[in-house]
């Protein structure tokens, strides 16, 4: 596999221009060029050049092998990878604007039980230009364009791996899309869902990043949380509030809790109560997700009418919380899921 052209900075790209022997504005043909999700081939540069970026640099990192349509809109998309790995995402349509779920390793070695990702474990990490890749994929595929006029307006990293298991490239990544050269996505547009790696937390908040913060916590107390969250056993709920506390005192930011209802786990109001009591006072937000039930995995959604129980007695208790629309379902909207189909050569039916 070659160099990926995606993970070069503005800078590195003029640097790189230069030693191609090319007059600078080349780099800025190039970077535009990339950000409208062009290949290699296709940027309007001098064949020459072309021929010694190819040389170098894969034409197209990033390609959408197959694109899914559900009932509510919502698209899924399978990314093949230049070695022939394959990554998902997802692009949700709101009043707000379109919201792309991008994943950020192929597979994941975190091992949460109600995850389809963790099923074959960690291939490996996508570099930041493999990440960025799979927006400017969508992105271009849906007629979107630069800065302004973009398709994708928002972005979530909670597809499939653990962001901070992956950080310096996520890092890297996040610096890109915000850059103003580029789509210029603002930070406060983003999430980063992450199941609570409290190193890499308190390392984050110093970055200067003021995205939004979300953190897997699906459990009140550790003995719970590790029947379903294996990183529990390193890392402590204490620990994760601690880290949390952090963000906010570095950014100004709330960050937010996912809160997954799994039927007889954690959706009772014994559990609601409890839930409330931990975060009191917090400045934080509670995402109850009804369970994406995983083809291979044991555990079981909660109802809906229990899931407004829950939202009902949690936000009486002064929690600021909202129950997630759940989007995709006849696609395999959740992390992992298309791409365990598609291995498995029964994926749903293409648009």
């Amino acid at each position: 596999m070659k160099a990926v052209l995606q993970d070069l900075t503005w800078a590195e790209l003029a640097a790189l221009t230069v030693q191609a022997g090319e007059q600078p504005f080349r780099a800025k043909q190039l970077a535009q060029g990339l950000a409208q999700g062009k290949r290699i081939s296709e940027i309007p540069v001098p064949a020459p050049f072309r021929a010694w970026l190819l040389e170098r640099f894969e034409d197209e990192p990033v390609r959408i092998e197959r694109t899914f349509t559900a009932k509510d809109g919502t698209k899924k998309f399978l990314f093949a990878l230049a070695d022939g790995n394959l990554v998902e995402g997802v692009l949700m349509h709101y009043k707000y604007g379109n919201t792309q779920c991008v994943s950020t390793q192929v597979g994941c070695r975190m091992g949460c039980k109600f995850c389809a990702s963790t099923l074959g474990g960690l291939v490996r990490n996508l570099s930041a230009g493999e990440i960025l890749g799979q927006v400017l994929a969508v992105n271009r595929a849906e007629g979107g364009g630069v800065r302004e006029k973009r398709a994708v307006t928002n972005l979530v990293l909670m597809g499939s791996g653990e962001p901070f298991d992956n950080y310096d490239n996520v890092v890297r990544f996040l610096r890109a899309v915000t850059d103003g050269e580029g789509l210029g996505i603002s930070a406060r547009n983003i999430s980063l869902s992450t199941c609570g790696l409290v190193p890499q937390m308190r390392a984050f908040a110093k970055e200067g990043i003021p995205l939004n913060l979300t953190v897997s916590l699906h459990a009140v107390t550790d003995e719970e949380r590790v029947r379903t969250m294996p990183v529990a056993r390193a890392y402590s709920i204490r620990e994760i509030l601690g880290a949390c506390a952090e963000y906010f005192e570095k950014t100004g930011r709330r960050y937010i809790f996912e809160y997954s209802l799994i039927a007889g786990e954690n959706a009772d109001l014994a559990h609601a109560d409890a839930l409330a009591a931990l975060l009191k006072g917090m400045p934080c937000h509670v995402n109850l997700i009804r369970l994406n039930e995983v083809k291979e995995r044991a555990l079981r959604a909660a109802d809906e009418a229990n899931a407004q129980a829950f939202l009902k007695r949690l936000t009486g208790h002064g929690i600021s919380a909202t129950l997630r629309r759940s989007m995709g379902a006849d696609i395999g909207g959740a992390c992992g899921q298309l791409r365990a189909s598609y291995l498995r050569d029964d994926e749903p039916p293409m648009s």
